[in-house]
């Protein structure tokens, strides 16, 4: 085996560089580009950029929808660089913080002609980086980046699937069953752990009672009331419990699939009067980016088939069938409604199609 990173580990090392502010090098048939994440964007590294030809500041169509900038791209929007760009108006076009006290940004020269497709990856690597979905993209000449130290990326090698181990599994006497056990995956690609925690001994060859819940740091661990999502965790284990069997999926995909930061910053938003799709929206993320195919995964390594899946979510249900594990009832988990969450939860029924 090559000492060289292969193609899963040079997209880990990708996304610890733009979380620190380093450029990654995009490649894809004979086109490269120098990118760098505008969260974490340093003035000095800006400047460089900014006097390449066709320097632009790709944003997502959703931010470009709040932005009125149209997205030729479509999924996706290339904003020229102006002249007099510094780090605070990259800053201020990817992060809605102050869109309300500033309304007016523009205008802006956007994009329409030339290919993207460097620029989506660009996007979907800040967003796997769990940062704002912007990047400075620049082209640069095939074969640049290596003499930089700087981590280069082939469009073409990403495309592979993501690969999930067993780490570990131990007994875990838990408050609902003393017959607990946590299983720890960990992909190979450097993302983040995901845990599965059985209790009982489920029977591999029948539907097994099951949960995907998504982490939530502020309602698992803090009872934060703007959230069902502490109350779900518990009363999902307790009916476990109660019947002796199950299989709860914990999957770090925290704030559906935006993290901690991001969410954050989305309830920043809804303090300013936007709900939580709307939030999303503004900051240029979808109404939820989670992949439920770990949670399928997950099962199947434990060798599970068919599941009677509780959830208030449609989409769980379409996609773990989709990933080739039948759903044969879908239980109801219809607990932890608060005065503070209503408008949260009407929300997730109006506009994500959640059965409350």
């Amino acid at each position: 085996m090559s000492l060289t990173p292969d193609p899963r580990e040079l997209r880990a090392r990708a996304w610890a560089d733009l979380r620190m502010g380093v450029s990654v090098v995009l490649h894809s048939e004979g086109r490269a580009v120098l990118a760098l994440a505008g969260e974490t964007l340093k003035p000095a590294r800006l400047s460089v950029v900014a006097g390449m030809a066709e320097a632009v500041l790709a944003i997502t169509a959703r931010r470009a929808e709040t932005l009125r900038a149209v997205p030729y791209d479509g999924d996706i929007a290339r904003i020229a660089l102006p002249g007099n760009a510094d780090a605070h108006w990259v800053r201020a076009v990817a992060d809605p913080a102050d869109d309300l006290r500033m309304p007016m940004k523009g205008p802006f020269r956007v994009l329409r002609d030339g290919d993207a497709v460097l620029h989506r990856l660009a996007l979907t690597l800040c967003k796997e980086a769990r940062l704002l979905p912007a990047a400075v993209v620049a082209p640069v000449v095939p074969g640049f980046g290596p003499a930089e130290g700087l981590t280069v990326l082939d469009a073409a090698d990403l495309r592979v699937p993501v690969v999930m181990d067993e780490v570990v599994s131990a007994r875990v006497p838990l408050s609902v069953s003393e017959a607990g056990r946590l299983h720890v995956f960990r992909p190979e690609d450097g993302s983040e752990e995901h845990y599965a925690v059985e209790i009982g001994t489920p029977p591999r060859d029948q539907p097994v009672l099951a949960r995907l819940h998504s982490a939530c740091f502020t309602g698992d661990l803090l009872g934060s009331l703007k959230c069902d999502c502490g109350p779900q965790l518990r009363g999902a284990l307790a009916q476990m419990g109660a019947e002796g069997a199950g299989v709860l999926l914990y999957l770090n995909q925290e704030g559906r699939g935006i993290g901690l930061a991001n969410k954050m910053r989305a309830y920043a938003l809804q303090d300013q009067g936007f709900d939580t799709v709307e939030a999303n929206h503004r900051l240029g993320f979808e109404d939820d980016e989670r992949d439920f195919r770990i949670g399928a995964e997950l099962l199947r390594r434990l060798g599970f088939s068919a599941t009677r899946l509780m959830t208030n979510n449609p989409a769980k249900v379409a996609m773990m069938e989709n990933c080739g594990i039948a759903v044969t009832e879908r239980v109801p988990l219809k607990v932890g409604e608060t005065p503070q969450n209503a408008g949260y939860l009407a929300t997730k029924a109006a506009k994500s199609g959640h059965l409350l």
